[in-house]
């Protein structure tokens, strides 16, 4: 409240219960109370309450009424208090209401109204958070979900391409930013929607397209049931590896990682990821990036995928593999080293055969198993490292790379 404001009394049912300043713009919750508008929004959407602040009680209906009457009456007491400093304030802008969305998802299923009423959509959806919970409230998800799979199909667009009505779908569909319920209900659209959003990455013509399309996959699996992790068919890994072979931005790099980190703890899943040929990508992308969060997250990956018989002969395979994964420990982060020396473990766990024990030594993986014993760092990691050179030392006692008073502390 002003000074000037201070000098007038203000009737008490002008004030807003959150702010405690005159309301601009009176809206009634459906518990029957009278908000200003800029705060009841940034309490329900900005700071993700659902409770009524006054009652108490949870907020069903978050479509909020203009109460016009206390408005006028606000402005009829500003025009009167004129003479004392106080302002009018001018008659707000009718917000987007839920008739009017409605209004508009009917409108996208015509042909002839399609592309403009999604362009509208989009505009609505990009306006701010209210909107967005709006539009999810009357089901804005099941209507976009049906364009874009509709958009998407075996036989849709021209020449197998996504058309351009299903792209514009998709990015409201993203920017809607689903809760947690809204994103599992995608599960269970008009068909698998999983299949439909691999196709986007698939035949999408623009690299944005795609991009989305990861990104709206990765939201979706962070809540999805185990059913549904492990139904995935090859395609999908296939499609993944294209986004991180693309490079097509780093935002979609790392939903397409964060999404093989949600799915490959599941053993068919890791198959059918090597199987795709991600491994060998991922030791390329791991040579080439210096970037923390990225190598954590490649790391991550590979320990999983090495888990499986498939992961661990393509990381024998490529050149690179061993030696990257051995340097990653102590220069990036204890999360990228943790994960280095458990994939160390696999391999001389489960493809520990005398070609690749030769090759750890000679790489200096050996050296850098017994420089972690000597260090500070997490205790499973040592654990792991000293299991790794007892496993072995036999072998490795007979190499003059290695000095024989180190192995001997390790018997196996």
């Amino acid at each position: 409240m002003t000074d000037l404001e201070n000098d007038v009394e203000v009737p008490r049912f002008f004030l807003c219960p959150i702010s405690l300043e005159i309301m601009k713009d009176p809206v009634t919750l459906s518990t029957g109370i009278t908000y200003d508008r800029d705060s009841i929004e940034k309490w329900l959407f900005s700071q993700k309450n659902d409770v009524c602040p006054v009652t108490k009680q949870v907020v069903v209906d978050i479509e909020l009424t203009p109460n016009h009457t206390l408005r006028r009456l606000i402005q009829s007491w500003c025009t009167i208090n004129a003479s004392s400093g106080i302002e009018r304030f001018p008659t707000p802008r009718l917000p987007i209401s839920r008739t009017e969305i409605v209004k508009l998802l009917k409108d996208s299923k015509s042909p002839q109204l399609q592309m403009k009423s999604l362009k509208r959509l989009k505009t609505i959806v990009m306006e701010n958070e209210k909107n967005r919970r709006l539009m999810e409230s009357v089901s804005a998800a099941d209507y976009l979900a049906s364009i874009l799979t509709t958009g998407a199909g075996e036989v849709s667009g021209v020449d197998g391409c996504v058309s351009t009505e299903a792209d514009e779908a998709l990015r409201i569909l993203y920017h809607l930013k689903l809760s947690p319920t809204g994103l599992k209900s995608l599960f269970g659209k008009t068909e698998n929607f999983v299949v439909t959003l691999t196709r986007v990455m698939q035949r999408a013509a623009s690299f944005e397209s795609r991009a989305y399309a990861v990104m709206l996959l990765k939201s979706m699996f962070e809540v999805a049931e185990p059913i549904q992790v492990t139904s995935l068919n090859t395609q999908f890994f296939t499609e993944l590896v294209h986004i991180l072979v693309d490079q097509i931005s780093q935002k979609a790099t790392k939903a397409a990682l964060k999404l093989l980190i949600s799915v490959c703890p599941w053993g068919r899943n890791r198959i059918k990821a090597a199987e795709a040929g991600v491994v060998p990508v991922l030791i390329d992308t791991l040579l080439d990036t210096t970037e923390k969060r990225l190598t954590e997250m490649i790391m991550i990956v590979l320990d999983q995928l090495c888990q499986s018989a498939e992961g661990r002969a393509d990381l024998l395979k490529h050149g690179g593999g061993l030696p990257v994964v051995s340097k990653k420990i102590f220069r990036v982060s204890s999360v990228a080293s943790e994960r280095a020396v458990r994939i160390l473990y696999s391999v001389a766990m489960f493809s520990g055969n005398a070609r690749v024990l030769e090759e750890m030594v000679q790489l200096g993986v050996v050296g850098k198993l017994f420089l972690v014993l000597q260090v500070d760092c997490g205790c499973k990691m040592k654990e792991k490292a000293k299991e790794i050179l007892k496993m072995h030392s036999r072998v490795w006692k007979k190499s003059s790379c290695i000095p024989n008073d180190l192995i001997s502390a390790y018997p196996s």
